[in-house]
């Protein structure tokens, strides 16, 4: 059923914490599980890509794309023609998906090989794509997109015109299956192993924006947007 711009744009209100269900909650280090609300959006909002999961001609297929976050529904575009995205579109089922997010934060370093392992937040999202067709939200779903890369970038760029927006399709996933995982911390050696001379520990990774390279062809007297030289 296609949801209102309204309730697109409202945060959710509901209780902090997503429901488990059977698929949420993992068999292995389910210590490390989370249904926290907050910890679901900023695990989200952090990221720049997803990987999309689902089922075609009876085998698995996985695309790494973009998304942006509107309160509680994700948006992903992409073009008309793509199979995944027309399938969104028959009928009113909609289209069963898997959509995940994960940032690497450390590589863990153990004495032993078995131990190695990376810190690392992750959010795991099942439920039904469905196409978005309003014409309103598909115009706030793909300021979302822009924004989510660059905040602030969608207001400092030309939309979409007729042609643009007839060959982009837009789908929706509300964030109703959610879970949350990571893991923090050191290595987990064995204690017959802390004797042993090899280095452990954590080597943490790092994101950020590097120094911005403009185009050459810029109309004279474009300078470096304030939402870029703040970072």
């Amino acid at each position: 059923m296609q949801g209102t711009t309204e309730d697109t744009q409202a945060e959710d209100t509901r209780a902090a914490a997503y429901t488990p269900t059977g698929r949420t909650v993992p068999t292995r280090s389910a210590d490390r599980a989370s249904y926290d609300r907050e910890l679901v959006h900023a695990i989200l909002d952090e990221g720049y890509v997803c990987h999309l999961g689902f089922v075609r001609e009876g085998a698995p297929v996985v695309l790494p794309t973009l998304y942006g976050r509107v309160g509680e529904r994700l948006y992903v575009h992409g073009s008309t023609g793509s199979r995944p995205l027309r399938m969104t579109g028959q009928g009113d089922p909609g289209l069963p998906v898997c959509l995940t997010v994960t940032h690497v934060d450390g590589l863990v370093l153990a004495r032993s090989a078995f131990h190695h392992s990376i810190n690392y937040r992750s959010v795991v999202v099942h439920g039904i794509a469905h196409e978005v067709t309003d014409p309103e939200e598909r115009r706030l779903a793909l300021d979302a997109l822009v924004d989510h890369v660059v905040p602030g970038r969608s207001a400092d760029s030309r939309p979409a015109n007729k042609k643009e927006l007839a060959a982009t399709a837009v789908i929706r996933l509300d964030l109703e299956e959610v879970s949350a995982k990571v893991r923090a911390g050191g290595a987990d050696d064995e204690p017959e192993d802390l004797g042993l001379p090899h280095w452990a520990g954590v080597v943490p990774l790092r994101k950020g924006y590097d120094t911005p390279v403009p185009n050459a062809d810029l109309a004279p007297g474009t300078g470096l947007p304030d939402y870029l030289t703040a970072r």
